[in-house]
C-alpha cells in the first residue's frame, strides 16, 4: 500500500468539512479527521494544513486535494510532499526502512499510526522552511548592524517579525504533539513500535528540536534589535524635545531684542 502526504495550507477547518462530506469519520475531533472507504483505502486530514492518503490511486487523490481547497486557509504554493510504502509479512513483526515499513499485519490502528507519522514529517518540512526564511531574514538584519552600525526596519516592521516568529513557534508546539504517541499506541506494544520506529526514522524529535533551537535564537536577536530600535526612537524623541526647547529660547531671545 502507498501512502502520500501534502501539505496543503496552514489550516484546515475540519469542522465544516465534516458538516459537508458525505462519508462518517473513523475518527473525529479538533486536530484530525480519519476515513476508511469501502475498498479498505485512507484519508486523513490534520487541522494543521496536511491530508494523508492510504491505497488511493493518483487520480482520486487529485480531485480530493482540489476539493479539500474549500476548506483550506492559508494556501501553500511551495510543494511539501511525501510518499511511503507498507507492506505486511506475517512472520515478522516490523522492519523499517527510509522510505517502507513492513508490518505483520494491517489494521486500522496501524495504518493510522502510519499516517500520522508521515503526516507530522511533511509538515516539519513546511516548518523547517519557514524556519530558514525567518533565520535568513534574522541574518541580513545582523549583517546590516555589523556593516553600517544600524538598523533600518522600524519599530513596527521589528515587531510584525517578532510576532511572525513566535506564531510558528506556537503553531508547531500546538498542533504536531511531537512527543505525544497515540492513544492506541500507549496500550499495544506492537503499535508502540511502529510508533516509536517512525518517529526514529523520520527523526521527528531531532528535527523539531533543531526549529526550535533555530526559532530560540531567532527570538533571542529579534529581542536585542527591539531594544536597538527603541533606544534609536528614545534619541531621536530627546532631540526633538531639545530642539522644540532651542526654538522657543530663541524665539523669546529674538522677541526681546525686537
Amino acid at each position: 500500500m502507498k501512502i502520500d502526504a501534502y501539505q496543503i495550507s496552514e489550516v484546515f477547518n475540519l469542522k465544516k468539512f465534516k458538516q459537508d462530506y458525505t462519508s462518517e469519520p473513523s475518527l473525529f475531533n479538533n486536530s484530525e479527521l480519519f476515513y476508511k472507504r469501502e475498498d479498505d483505502s485512507y484519508i486523513y486530514l490534520l487541522s494543521y494544513g496536511v491530508v494523508v492518503f492510504a491505497g488511493l490511486g493518483d487520480l482520486e487523490e487529485s480531485e480530493f486535494l482540489k476539493f479539500i481547497k474549500n476548506y483550506a486557509e492559508g494556501l501553500i504554493e511551495e510543494k511539501f510532499e511525501d510518499d511511503f510504502i507498507v507492506q505486511t509479512d506475517p512472520s515478522i513483526s516490523v522492519v523499517l526502512k527510509h522510505n517502507s515499513i513492513t508490518v505483520s499485519e494491517l489494521t486500522d490502528d496501524s495504518i493510522r499510526i502510519i499516517m500520522l507519522n508521515i503526516g507530522q514529517s511533511v509538515a516539519l518540512d513546511y516548518y523547517e522552511a519557514l524556519t530558514y526564511k525567518i533565520a535568513t531574514s534574522t541574518k541580513q538584519m545582523t549583517d546590516e548592524l555589523e556593516h553600517h552600525g544600524r538598523l533600518k526596519s522600524s519599530q513596527s516592521e521589528l515587531l510584525k517579525f517578532i510576532g511572525k516568529t513566535i506564531n510558528i513557534k506556537n503553531s508547531i508546539i500546538d498542533n504536531l504533539y511531537i512527543f505525544d504517541s497515540p492513544e492506541e499506541a500507549w496500550e499495544n506494544e506492537h503499535l508502540e513500535r511502529i510508533d516509536k520506529g517512525l518517529k526514529k526514522t523520520f527523526d521527528l524529535k531531532m528535527r523539531y528540536q533543531d526549529i526550535e533551537y533555530k526559532l530560540k535564537i531567532v527570538q533571542e536577536n529579534l529581542t536585542l534589535f527591539m531594544e536597538l530600535v527603541q533606544n534609536r526612537e528614545s534619541t531621536r524623541l530627546e532631540w526633538v524635545i531639545i530642539i522644540l526647547i532651542l526654538i522657543e529660547v530663541f524665539d523669546l531671545i529674538f522677541t526681546k531684542i525686537f
